[in-house]
C-alpha cells in the first residue's frame, strides 16, 4: 500500500498562502536549503504527485521553464518527469508531461491509488485536497517547512476539517535561513 505525504511551506502563523494566494515568501535561494530540496527530489524515481488545479497550473508554468531547469535541475527533472494527477472540475486538459486529469470522485480515486503497489504519493500545495484527504484519514505524513514570517491573514491547508486530527512528530531539522522542517504522522 502506498503512503501519501504532504510537503508544504507554511508561515509561522500557519498559512500556506497569503490572502492573495501568493507563496513567493516561501522561496529561498541559499545553498543549504537548495541541497535539502534537491535531496528530497532525488528520493525515488517513480513517486506520484497529486495536485489541485491552482497548484498544478503554477507548477506546470514554472518547472518546464529554462530558468527552473538551470536553477534547480534535479528538482525540475523530478517535477517534469514523474507521473502526476491533477484533480479539477474546471480544467479542460492537463498538458504537462506525464499528467492525468481526474474530474470527479477525488476521494475514490485517491483510495484506489493508495491501494495500488508502487512508490509513495506526494501532495504539494493544494490546500483543498489536503483538507479533504485529511478529513477522510488518507494522509499518512505531513512534512511542513515553517518559514520565519508572519502573514497575518491567508489560507491554511486545513480549512474545512471538522474534527481534531492528533499527530505525532517523527523528525525535524533547522536551517540557517530560519526554516524549520518538521514531519508529523497521525497519532495512533
Amino acid at each position: 500500500m502506498r503512503r501519501i505525504t504532504v510537503f508544504n511551506s507554511i508561515s509561522l502563523d500557519g498559512f500556506f498562502t497569503d490572502q492573495k494566494g501568493d507563496m513567493s515568501w516561501a522561496h529561498k535561494n541559499d545553498p543549504q536549503w537548495n541541497d535539502f530540496v534537491a535531496g528530497n527530489a532525488r528520493g525515488g524515481s517513480e513517486g506520484l504527485f497529486l495536485f489541485g488545479r491552482v497548484t498544478y497550473q503554477m507548477m506546470a508554468s514554472w518547472w518546464p521553464s529554462e530558468q527552473a531547469i538551470q536553477m534547480m535541475p534535479e528538482v525540475a527533472n523530478a517535477m517534469n518527469n514523474r507521473p502526476k494527477v491533477v484533480f479539477s472540475r474546471t480544467l479542460e486538459e492537463a498538458t504537462w508531461n506525464n499528467t492525468r486529469l481526474v474530474k470527479d470522485d477525488m476521494v475514490g480515486e485517491v483510495q484506489k491509488l493508495k491501494s495500488e503497489s508502487g512508490e509513495d504519493i506526494v501532495i504539494f500545495g493544494s490546500g483543498t485536497i489536503v483538507s479533504q484527504l485529511t478529513q477522510e484519514g488518507l494522509i499518512d505524513e505531513y512534512q511542513m517547512v515553517i518559514n520565519p514570517i508572519v502573514l497575518g491573514t491567508g489560507r491554511t491547508m486545513f480549512d474545512g476539517v471538522k474534527e481534531k486530527v492528533p499527530l505525532r512528530r517523527t523528525s525535524e531539522r533547522t536551517f540557517d535561513n530560519g526554516n524549520v522542517f518538521a514531519c508529523y504522522e497521525r497519532a495512533a
